[in-house]
This record gives structure tokens, sequence and C-alpha cells, in this order.
């Protein structure tokens, strides 16, 4: 793999992030809720589905997921009812002040890191990019473990540092409201979810189009 060919797919990885999707808003909901270092286990289960999605994309399998339209559709909205449910819960729950504590909506991290992974997973947008332009950074004149650890440590880096300032803004915004503010923060934070999962149905609708 040449710099030429590394520094055009930084490009394309760039353009593609530069647009907010459900990851991105997802991480905006946790961060307000839980605060930023709780939302960083979030971030870790969406870098964990792009691992996936890039091993995927090497062994040539992810465009096989992409064809098979029944199975990936069923994890699309399983992920979409996932998100909503979860923020369903957490509106209802901060008007109840007697699960609301002090720090908000707490939840656990494996909760936390679960919500990221399904997200990222069911994301029709992410799986078409290393289905389709993931493969073609890829030159079959040389070997292609290095060339897959290259490209994709490349994308969790970038997306780490995306995630990680959408996060950190959110955490900073909370910080500047008062305390007794906190039950709408939770509320938006739920809303948030919500929002995602509108945006991960909207993006397969508009992959089919």
């Amino acid at each position: 793999m040449t710099t030429d060919v590394w520094l055009l797919y930084v490009g394309t990885v760039l353009i593609f992030m530069s647009t907010p999707g459900p990851s991105q808003l997802l991480m905006l909901s946790v961060s307000m809720s839980n605060g930023f270092h709780r939302s960083l286990a979030t971030a870790a289960g969406d870098l964990s589905a792009n691992t996936m999605q890039i091993l995927l994309a090497g062994l040539g399998l992810a465009a096989v997921i992409t064809a098979s339209r029944y199975g990936f559709t069923i994890i699309k909205w399983a992920g979409v009812s996932y998100l909503i449910w979860i923020g369903v819960r957490q509106i209802m729950a901060s008007f109840n002040t007697r699960e609301v504590s002090a720090t908000g909506v707490v939840t656990s991290l494996r909760q936390l890191w679960l919500r990221g992974f399904v997200t990222s997973a069911a994301n029709p947008k992410a799986v078409v990019f290393f289905a389709a332009l993931f493969p073609q950074f890829l030159s079959p004149q040389h070997s292609l473990p290095p060339q897959i650890a290259i490209l994709g440590l490349t994308y969790i880096v970038i997306d780490g540092c995306f995630l990680a300032c959408y996060g950190k803004g959110a955490s900073w915004l909370t910080q500047v409201l008062k305390s007794h503010h906190k039950a709408w923060v939770d509320c938006v934070a739920g809303a948030g979810l919500i929002g995602a999962a509108i945006l991960l149905g909207l993006k397969g609708r508009q992959l089919r189009d």
C-alpha cells in the first residue's frame, strides 16, 4: 500500500464521517445522561462492531451480508427497536425522581457497550462502507493482512476521535446546565436515543433508494 492510497482512504473516511449518524447521536445521548467517561463504554461498543465489520470485509463476507436483504433487515430493525425501547425507558425514568440520581440515569457499562455495538452493527451505512468501499483500497498484489490491519486501525482511530469529541461536547453542555435541570437533560438524552433509532431506520431507506 502506497502513501497516496492511504491518504485517499483517510480523506474518504473523513468525508464518510462528516455527517452525524446514529452512532454520533447515541454518543451525545449517553454522554449527557451518564457522563463522558462512562460514555466511552458506548464508544468501545461501536468500535468493537467496526472491528468485526473490518474483519468481515477482509474475508469478503461483508458483501454477502449486505446482499442478504432479509437477514440484514432483521438485524437493522432489531437495533432500531432496541434503541427506541431504552429511549422510552429513560424518558419515563427522568420524570420519576426516585429513579434519577444526582448524576442522572446510571446504566451499567455492559449495557452502554451493548448500545454502541448494536447501533454500529445495525447501521446500513457502515455495512455498505465496509462491503463496497473498504475492499477498493486493498491491493491484490500485496499481502492482505497488513493492509487490512493498517486501514482498519486508521478507521478505528478516526472514528474513536469523532465519538470522543461528540461525547466530550455533550458532557460539557450538561455540566453547564444547573442540577435542577438534570431530569430534563435525561429526558432529552432519552429523546436522543429515539432519534438515533429513527435515523438508523432512515439510513436503510436512503440506501435502498
